[in-house]
């Protein structure tokens, strides 16, 4: 399988639903604004969404795919029924784990709600009611993305790439019609949200069924059994689980001390950066994540190390290529960026500058977001998850130590840089823990073209940082001002990167031939 090309199918379909999240979110400060209500929601919504980057996107995808592979891949073996006769195994066993952990969550949602919150200080009982309120009703949520992701990491196996990463399309759309269609008063219309978010699990893992049934594999839960089969994939799914969850827990930690610690509205501020720095993560760092690991099982199951070397180095570069251009992007032009998507309704100007301040301690670790997902499933493909755990527990607890040294000096910067700064240093872990046991070595193509990207994504900044004052005033327009301006900004961006990496070396004719090659055939 050609990587290029499954990233762009899996990256366009997930920078599609990251445009919708965005024009989501900015329907959403726009009858909500920053306040109570919007930061009562978004911490309901945050356990959920949680869960699915949490499973969707980490875990399952960790533990069940490397083993479905291992099955289908055995020529000696019966191939696919075999795969699915695990994956009905392991849906049997979860299924009704999955119904009591969201009976015991919807009883426990005052303590649930309590530690997302951070406390109740600061609100009313009849507030801090509302916020349980939404907590239970997008709690189903939990049940339904995890049986997705299940499914996902079937069609995932098979190379069916679009279809799971479809499926939180969506979930945006059931949001932004939840918005357009039953926008009240901001309390109504974060009640509505809530509704929306469990709505759209009903559709997600109707979507992925109808596309397991039309690829030949029929799953239905049965009666449990803990075979070895199931067992082993359980010992692979806890670590998982911890190890995928330090960023989003790292979120979790951050939000409930910017509720409880600064002015109401900074959850919203931290959030609405959160989102716009997901689109360069949703696009390359997820779609890579998605292609790497598959790939990379199969080809140790084949026996061919040297064939999972190269394709982690051409991920490597890849994810370089894309992602140092975004992370100078978003720290030079935040401000233009935020104004553009979301100054409108009650969003102000003072919203924006704050939320650009934030976006900017974000966009600092977004190499390192991204290259976590490039260097996990070299250990999850060996079925190695206690390594990333160990790392991940460890940026966790460096994460809480600078939230706390730093959301008092740098307020709602605090929380972001913190995050940025710990993931920098479980990639550093992940990176130096694969040279020692020669799992990744950086081949010479790599180690060439890394300080020429570098050195690219530089000079675009600084023609940014030229252009940015000029446009700035465009984004405060009329919905045609506002287009015109990002497209002015991402185009001259783009040329500007384009150029220098052709005159820098750090991208070739050659490798423009490969790709028109890889897309005719």
């Amino acid at each position: 399988m050609n990587l290029t090309k499954a990233l762009g199918s899996v990256g366009g379909l997930t920078l599609a639903s990251r445009v919708l999240g965005l024009v989501r979110d900015s329907l959403f400060v726009r009858f909500v604004g920053a306040g109570f209500a919007s930061d009562a929601f978004l911490l309901a919504f945050r356990l959920p969404n949680m869960f699915r980057a949490l499973f969707a996107e980490g875990a399952f995808a960790s533990a069940f795919i490397p083993m479905f592979n291992k099955k289908v891949a055995d020529k000696e073996g019966p191939g696919l029924p075999a795969g699915i006769a695990f994956a009905r195994d392991a849906l049997s066993v979860l299924f009704p784990v999955l119904i009591a952990m969201t009976v015991l969550v919807e009883l426990a949602a005052y303590p649930v709600a309590w530690v997302l919150w951070g406390s109740t200080r600061g609100v009313t009982d009849a507030q801090f009611a509302y916020v349980v309120e939404l907590c239970r009703l997008t709690f189903p949520y939990l049940m339904l993305i995890s049986l997705v992701s299940l499914l996902g990491g079937i069609l995932n196996s098979l190379h069916k790439f679009w279809v799971n990463a479809a499926a939180p399309i969506l979930l945006n759309l059931t949001l932004i019609v939840a918005l357009l269609v039953f926008h009240t008063n901001p309390l109504g219309t974060s009640r509505n949200q809530a509704i929306a978010v469990s709505v759209s699990g009903v559709l997600q893992l109707a979507w992925l069924w109808w596309a397991c049934h039309r690829a030949g594999v029929r799953l239905f839960p049965g009666r449990p059994r803990m075979n070895a089969d199931v067992k082993r994939f359980l010992s692979l799914l806890w670590p998982a689980a911890a190890g995928t969850s330090a960023v989003q827990i790292n979120l979790v930690v951050s939000s409930a001390l910017a509720r409880s610690l600064l002015a109401a509205g900074s959850v919203t501020y931290i959030y609405t950066a959160d989102r716009v720095n997901q689109l360069p993560l949703g696009l390359i760092g997820i779609g890579l994540g998605t292609v790497l690991l598959p790939l990379i099982s199969r080809q140790l199951g084949e026996g061919d190390d040297a064939g999972a070397m190269t394709t982690q180095n051409r991920g490597m570069e890849l994810a370089l290529l894309l992602t140092l251009p975004a992370t100078v992007a978003l720290v030079v032009c935040g401000a233009p960026i935020v104004a553009a998507l979301f100054e409108h309704g009650k969003f102000g100007a003072a919203d924006t500058a704050l939320t650009a301040q934030a976006l900017a301690a974000f966009s600092v670790g977004l190499p390192s977001y991204i290259l976590v997902k490039v260097l996990t499933p070299g250990f999850y493909a060996r079925a190695d998850t206690k390594t990333p755990v160990r790392y991940a527990t460890m940026s966790m607890v460096v994460n809480l130590l600078l939230n706390l040294a730093l959301i008092v000096p740098l307020k709602h910067m605090g929380p972001p840089l913190a995050t940025a700064l710990a993931s920098s240093l479980n990639v550093f872990l992940l990176y130096r823990t694969l040279r020692i046991r020669g799992h990744f070595e950086p081949d010479q193509r790599l180690r060439r073209r890394a300080w020429r990207l570098a050195l690219a994504a530089v000079a675009m900044g600084v023609v940014l940082w030229l252009l940015q004052g000029w446009l700035m005033p465009y984004t405060h327009g009329d919905w045609l001002a506002r287009t015109a301006a990002m497209t002015v900004l991402v185009a001259a961006g783009g040329l500007v990167y384009a150029v220098a990496t052709f005159v820098l070396g750090a991208f070739s004719r050659d490798d423009l031939a490969f790709l028109r090659r890889k897309r005719a055939r």
